[in-house]
């Protein structure tokens, strides 16, 4: 079983417009919603892709009732930690050209035991997971070691983790030695507190990121793939041209299919090519769809690896 934690989930509202330019009116064309955060995201491309999976998220106020109805109809088993607080709402203008304008609420303020409550919740299922995936920022009142603690414990018990979040969260939870990280070139760049322009920059940022803890790196590039730090190799996996409808989630789609590949073959190199597929078939859907196996599995083929080692 795949875990998902979502410590800041969202009701995502998509809306697509016409064209988006500075100054200019835009007309809407359709809006979309579905149940957000990059873990609950992460387990709705892992049910799709046939991978055993539990969600683990909080949930509160009149937007968390709305959330847990849209979630009961994604397919997968989740537990949702009750707060005292709502759960943000997260809007975004995609236009027809793929440019995108995301606007997310920070999200609601935890209580000590409602952080504790969320800690237990996801170290009470760690005995049946293979992989611990712990996803998307923290709500403000938890603190930034949040996932440092929950690495440490995955840890203790033979529980593989992926992190995935930015900031404060990122830079502590690679003291704990997560099994992979994988952030986005922002994140990164954050991270180390430099610009990544060129690709020696991001060979020595996959380096860093390593030595700053983390087992394996995938450092994710958007439309331009993604770069690889696993063992002695390092990689850049190429996707190819597709026209992006709608990017968002297409990190999510890259660490699903990552997750499925690893499960069934255990080479990292092709899992990231499959992670590659699967974000840019993401990114070629329109309003908030993900990826199925069948979408990703026609852009496979298609995805270029180089090995930089």
């Amino acid at each position: 079983m795949i875990l998902t934690l979502t410590a800041n989930p969202a009701i995502d509202l998509n809306f697509a417009a016409d064209h988006l330019a500075f100054d200019s009116r835009a007309y809407l064309l359709a809006r979309s919603t579905a149940p957000g955060g990059r873990g609950i995201k992460t387990s709705s491309v892992l049910r799709s892709f046939g991978v055993p999976t539990f969600a683990v998220a909080i949930s509160g106020g009149e937007a968390g009732a709305r959330f847990e109805e849209m979630l009961a109809r994604e397919g997968f088993p989740f537990e949702l930690v009750p707060i005292r607080g709502q759960i943000r709402t997260n809007y975004s203008i995609t236009d027809r050209q793929g440019l995108t304008v995301k606007l997310d609420e920070r999200g609601p303020q935890l209580e000590p035991d409602e952080v504790a409550a969320l800690e237990e919740a996801v170290d009470r299922r760690l005995s049946g997971a293979e992989w611990l995936l712990l996803c998307g920022s923290l709500p403000p009142g938890v603190p930034a070691g949040f996932y440092r603690c929950l690495i440490r414990k995955a840890r203790e018990r033979g529980v593989k983790t992926l992190l995935d979040t930015d900031g404060a969260p990122l830079e502590e939870g690679l003291e704990a030695h997560p099994t992979v990280v994988a952030p986005n070139q922002q994140e990164a760049e954050w991270l180390l507190n430099r610009a990544l322009v060129t690709r020696s920059h991001l060979r020595e940022a996959l380096e860093r990121i390593r030595e700053m803890g983390a087992e394996s790196v995938i450092l994710s590039l958007g439309s331009r793939g993604a770069m690889l730090a696993h063992g002695a190799t390092v990689a850049e996996v190429l996707p190819p041209r597709v026209e992006a409808v709608c990017p968002i989630g297409a990190g999510d789609a890259l660490n699903a299919a990552f997750i499925w590949a690893m499960r069934r073959s255990g080479d990292f190199v092709d899992a990231v090519r499959w992670g590659v597929a699967a974000g840019t078939a993401s990114a070629a859907l329109p309003g908030l769809n993900l990826a199925s196996l069948e979408e990703a599995g026609r852009i496979y083929p298609q995805v270029e690896v180089r090995r930089l080692d």
